[in-house]
């Protein structure tokens, strides 16, 4: 049976007391009433804003952005009193080498590694001063010189570039000492069965077979083909051949060509203003009718040397060449000269050929 507990009980009391004690706890855990919200602004002046007070038996959660053991975030600072940057690990690791308003400091030039340059009277390239000896060309002399077979006053060079004084330096070449000799300028008629090479890595004859007690090593100017025949100069002059072999002097060569058929006017005209060959424009050829017949004979005049030219030109239009002879090499030329047969030129004929 129910027991019936009257009111104004020793019970009331502590209800009361429990009641009272709640109330002052959560009253002492409220937080003071909130300010009145201002404008949002970037002063500091703004209070930090507090949390609200957590429910019963829940922890208290605190976000780091407004936490009151964090220091409020400083604000915003506007142009006039501008917080100093602080500096980066990058800007304090590699300082910039430029200040404003002060120029940047030149770049050393780095040092050569080419031989010395001349630097007085009578130095000449080294490959030049071999080529004049009659050694080799001067493209054959360069590669001498690369493989360390050269040396000047007992120093082996191997560098482009190194210059010396011929008269003064003692110069050899597998420790033989080279002699300057005197230039030679021949003009030959080459035949046909020749090859225009100083050595032939088949084993065909060389136009050299037919220089015989002519001193000093000479090497042809040009070329013409195996079965081709006409004036050919053979010098041991390296920088004027040079100069004759260059396609930017534009040394004007005559050649008279026998073709197959006669070729029509067009097909010369065509010839004569530039003709496409291989895909490449060639530089435009005079071509006149030196003997007509069914087989003519043509003079075709070239300011260029392509690699057997003029019978790919005509082979390409459907005229091949049967027999081709050079009878003109700049103002060398000399109709009384048998095929095989050569001859040193005269002082005139040098004076011509070097003022090309």
């Amino acid at each position: 049976m129910r027991k019936f507990t009257p009111k104004g009980s020793g019970t009331a009391p502590a209800k009361a007391r429990t009641t009272a004690g709640r109330t002052s706890d959560r009253s002492a855990s409220r937080p003071e009433a909130r300010p009145a919200r201002v404008p949002t602004t970037h002063s500091e002046d703004r209070p930090v804003r507090r949390p609200s007070a957590p429910t019963e038996g829940r922890p208290l959660r605190r976000s780091a952005a407004h936490s009151e053991d964090q220091p409020a975030r400083r604000p915003f600072a506007s142009s006039e009193g501008r917080l100093p940057r602080r500096p980066s690990i990058r800007s304090s690791a590699r300082p910039s080498t430029v200040t404003s308003g002060q120029p940047r400091p030149a770049t050393p030039a780095k040092p050569r590694t080419t031989g010395p340059r001349p630097g007085g009277p009578g130095q000449e390239r080294l490959q030049k001063i071999l080529a004049a000896a009659g050694i080799a060309s001067r493209r054959a002399c360069e590669e001498i010189i690369l493989d360390g077979r050269v040396q000047v006053n007992g120093k082996t060079i191997t560098e482009m570039g190194t210059c010396a004084d011929p008269r003064r330096d003692v110069i050899t070449v597998d420790l033989v000492q080279i002699q300057r000799e005197a230039p030679v300028y021949i003009l030959m008629n080459k035949p046909k069965g020749y090859v225009t090479t100083v050595k032939d890595d088949q084993g065909r004859p060389t136009v050299m077979a037919l220089l015989k007690g002519v001193p000093g090593r000479l090497y042809p100017v040009g070329r013409l083909d195996f079965n081709s025949e006409g004036l050919l100069l053979m010098t041991n002059d390296g920088a004027l051949a040079q100069v004759l072999m260059g396609p930017e002097h534009e040394i004007p060569k005559v050649y008279l060509v026998k073709v197959h058929r006669s070729p029509r006017p067009e097909l010369l005209k065509e010839f004569q203003d530039g003709f496409l060959l291989s895909g490449r424009r060639l530089k435009p050829c005079h071509i006149e009718i030196a003997e007509k017949g069914d087989n003519p004979w043509l003079k075709v005049t070239l300011t260029e040397g392509k690699n057997q030219q003029i019978r790919r030109m005509f082979a390409a239009v459907g005229h091949p060449v049967s027999k081709l002879r050079r009878v003109q090499f700049g103002p060398l030329a000399d109709p009384l000269l048998k095929p095989g047969a050569w001859r040193f030129l005269s002082p005139q004929e040098i004076a011509a050929i070097k003022s090309l």
